[in-house]
């Protein structure tokens, strides 16, 4: 699959390996780092996807501490026409699409969640102007 940008950079997860196995095995995104107890990076495309441990990351003193909790968005940007190519491969992946989005610039979206619950999306190139 490919995705040319990350909207929204950082999840906070329950568990890492599920999230690597989601991201990197059902989603295809490459694995750029990974530090047991504390996260899992991705790259999409030239954007990279940063998921943490949110108890890790609020005892962190450097970089500054951060952390979430509930349910977070990101939204991954399709290449010129690959929209519907996407959502086939994902819906082939056993991952449930359950929304679809036409915007008022007649660019589409569609949601599914990763294991955590995260609201995903993926958006036509251009969806923003």
């Amino acid at each position: 699959m490919q995705f040319t940008q990350i909207k929204e950079t950082c999840l906070y997860v329950a568990d890492l390996d599920r999230t690597r196995a989601f991201y990197a095995e059902r989603l295809g995104l490459e694995v750029i780092s990974m530090v047991e107890g504390s996260h899992v990076f991705f790259r999409a495309g030239t954007s990279v996807l940063l998921c943490f441990l949110p108890e890790a990351s609020k005892a962190k003193q450097s970089p500054p501490p951060h952390y979430a909790h509930g349910k977070q968005h990101l939204a991954f940007e399709a290449p010129d026409d690959h929209y519907e190519a996407l959502l086939r491969a994902v819906q082939e992946r056993g991952i449930k699409v359950y929304h679809h989005e036409k915007w008022p610039n007649h660019k589409r979206s569609f949601y599914f969640d990763d294991p955590d619950g995260h609201v995903l999306e993926v958006v036509e190139r251009g969806v923003w102007g």
